[in-house]
């Protein structure tokens, strides 16, 4: 069922919640929660505190592969005890379908919202905020419905856009399947076991690659065109600026990740919801894309250290059949997933600069696209100095919230400086790292977003 059908049938189907026995509710003495069914079929959960705040907090969890498909109404348990203590109420749905859920996400996440205000009353304030592909839920929901809320946090997201996504996704797994020689299919992956099977097996090439100084090599370079930071799991050590094998070791692991998890499986899943393939690498500069990339430095000094020629694998990769999308496939990720840049609330997105899955550029990414389309003012960026996905303390995520509600009770943007920020996650949480740092994240590689007609081809 497409997006705008879903919101026009939750929009009906809502007037059954309150003879439909649907709903579950429990209560401690500082907390009501709540466990209900939307028409849809996704289940919701709402906690409020006794002495609540006025302020709901509508929660956007990230991709789930399934079968299990919990509702969430916060990131993690350590952070939801500290907002229901400042009298936050937390609601969240499971969404109507696991995997790449935009058009069930949307529409499941506004009708709990609603559900809320039929058995709480009218908040005096909605944030909706959201971690991961729920970042990328939470800004539809920015874009497209700014009327339901007043303001939205992004932690982590793929704000870079669904077809940004999946191309910046492809051209690794291209550039491994070139250089280390396979044959595995990297789109129109017929099913869920042809997507582990090629998983598997260019993970085993990769593998392979390496054990030896070419082979790895090759392997940075493919962490290169998705800029995969040197430094990206929190059991990692950090590597100096040019112990270029250290940088590559902490690589290799998030690229086999990349494979196992979003490349192949992942994609397939999305494929079959747009009917196609929605990614392409036709036209694309691979030379260019490495001048442009973050790790750019690495990648030259292994190929020296090597003796192998990155001018001649740069050829190969120019040489090798390029991948054609499906516009069918592309037009519908571009209508669900794409990002307008038009924002009429404004939001704050936080990103960890060591992110291996949903890199910091994608904060590039949707600067770029706000900018293009006017609403630079609305958009506030901050960063996070720690590895891996998602990894906030609960302090950091606070802090965030915190200034996203200055923004709206003063009007103007106060205290988004690295500082600030700090100060204020250790007044949240003092038991919990503060780690907000000045950066500039290097451009996304393969922008594409709906404020720029020329991405659309």
């Amino acid at each position: 069922m497409r997006h705008g059908t879903r919101i026009a049938c939750t929009a009906a189907l809502l007037l059954t919640l309150t003879t439909t026995p649907a709903t579950t509710a429990s209560a401690t003495a500082d907390t009501t929660h709540v466990d209900g069914r939307l028409p849809s079929g996704a289940t919701y959960m709402m906690d409020v505190p006794t002495t609540w705040n006025g302020t709901v907090l509508l929660f956007s969890h990230g991709y789930t592969s399934g079968p299990a498909n919990p509702a969430q109404d916060a990131p993690d348990d350590a952070t939801k005890t500290l907002l229901l203590q400042q009298g936050y109420a937390l609601i969240g749905s499971s969404y109507a379908s696991t995997g790449w859920a935009v058009t069930d996400a949307v529409p499941d996440q506004l009708a709990t919202l609603d559900a809320f205000t039929t058995r709480f009353g009218q908040a005096s304030r909605t944030l909706a905020w959201g971690r991961s592909y729920g970042g990328l839920v939470t800004t539809e929901i920015a874009e497209r419905h700014p009327d339901r809320i007043d303001g939205s946090l992004s932690l982590c997201g793929l704000v870079q856009g669904g077809v940004a996504n999946w191309n910046n996704t492809l051209d690794p797994a291209f550039a491994l399947k070139t250089l280390l020689g396979s044959d595995v299919p990297l789109v129109n992956l017929p099913s869920q076991q042809a997507a582990t099977d090629a998983a598997n097996t260019l993970t085993a090439k990769v593998d392979a690659a390496q054990s030896t100084p070419e082979g790895r090599a090759r392997i940075a370079l493919a962490a290169a065109l998705h800029n995969i930071p040197v430094w990206n799991a929190p059991t990692q050590t950090r590597p100096t600026t040019n112990d270029w094998d250290a940088q590559q070791a902490n690589q290799y692991d998030a690229v086999k990740g990349l494979l196992k998890i979003a490349a192949f499986n992942r994609r397939q899943e999305a494929e079959v919801r747009a009917g196609g393939n929605m990614s392409w690498n036709t036209g694309v500069d691979y030379t260019r894309l490495l001048g442009r990339s973050s790790v750019r430095k690495e990648v030259t000094a292994l190929y020296k250290k090597a003796g192998l020629s990155l001018t001649k694998d740069l050829a190969a990769l120019i040489r090798a059949p390029r991948i054609t999308a499906d516009p069918s496939a592309v037009a519908w990720m571009s209508s669900t997933s794409s990002f307008t840049g038009k924002l009429a609330k404004p939001q704050l997105s936080v990103h960890t600069i060591g992110d291996p899955l949903v890199p910091v550029q994608t904060e590039s990414a949707l600067h770029r696209a706000v900018s293009a389309a006017g609403s630079a003012p609305l958009l506030r960026q901050a960063y996070v100095d720690n590895a891996g996905h998602c990894t906030f303390s609960p302090a950091e995520q606070l802090a965030a919230l915190h200034t996203l509600e200055d923004r709206l009770t003063t009007g103007s943007w106060q205290g988004t400086d690295p500082a600030s920020l700090n100060a204020r996650a250790t007044a949240a949480d003092p038991t919990t790292p503060t780690r907000y740092v000045s950066y500039r994240p290097t451009p996304y590689l393969r922008p594409y977003d709906l404020a720029h007609p020329a991405d659309r081809r």
